[in-house]
């Protein structure tokens, strides 16, 4: 089992970054379509063994009505709004993703994270679009990583029906409050805070709470190939630090 640790975005300098992680979860492919020159200067300046992931473009699972476009560059027309978001199988979707491959190819990205906002509840709407976008987008040897939120955690098994049908597609949880719904030979992982809800973005994770997350991943998923754990939450870098520090996994 490899584990790597580290943060969803670059929380510190990326010199800084780069000596004290060994994995980073790029955001800003999410709220803007990827620069591709930059993305190639990233994979320059960091170092040969470094893994980046990259989280998928909001065009691809958000509506344009949701607050995080506010952050956007780029915002569709509004007269497309029903073709954006919600995993809907239309050309601009399976466009979008076609750039979010180019950007994991620049990266040499393992991990494409398609994060699904909470009002993309289970139905059967939003499952007949979630089987039909992972049966129709082209991944290569991507990992994508599902992070799906709203009632899909009282519809696990809906969940796991997706998850069973496609090779690449995991399941990504926060593992100190529920576990994947389907096993598979890579775990993916994205803290953000505990709590009521779905996330808690200002909590700081105890020396307890990291212990039971070192306990977690070393006996629950200790045959895993590969393990990303990533801090998500205002302290991410002191966290994520003192993750590697109680639990010696990496750095």
């Amino acid at each position: 089992m490899v584990v790597y640790v580290g943060c969803c975005g670059f929380c510190v300098t990326r010199s800084k970054y780069y000596l004290s992680f060994n994995v980073v979860e790029l955001q800003e492919t999410f709220y803007d379509l990827p620069d591709i020159d930059k993305l190639k200067r990233y994979r320059l300046e960091a170092p040969q063994h470094f893994v980046f992931a990259i989280k998928a473009w909001q065009g691809i699972t958000h509506p344009l009505d949701l607050p995080t476009w506010k952050k956007a560059k780029f915002v569709p027309d509004k007269s497309l709004s029903n073709r954006y978001g919600f995993l809907r199988p239309t050309n601009e979707v399976f466009k979008a993703w076609e750039r979010i491959v180019e950007a994991a190819k620049t990266l040499n990205a393992r991990v494409v994270v398609v994060q699904t906002p909470p009002s993309f509840n289970y139905n059967e709407e939003n499952y007949r679009n979630a089987i039909e976008f992972f049966s129709t987008i082209d991944a290569g040897d991507l990992v994508v990583g599902w992070e799906p939120r709203g009632t899909w955690i009282q519809n696990l098994d809906k969940v796991t029906d997706i998850v069973s049908r496609f090779k690449n597609v995991i399941h990504v949880v926060d593992p100190l409050k529920f576990l994947p719904a389907v096993d598979k030979s890579i775990a993916y992982f994205r803290l953000h805070g505990l709590g009521p809800g779905n996330v808690n973005y200002r909590y700081r994770y105890t020396d307890k709470d990291l212990e039971n997350l070192c306990n977690v991943v070393s006996n629950i998923f200790k045959e895993k190939k590969d393990v990303y754990i990533l801090f998500n939450n205002i302290y991410m870098a002191q966290d994520a630090a003192r993750f590697i520090q109680i639990c010696r996994y990496a750095k």
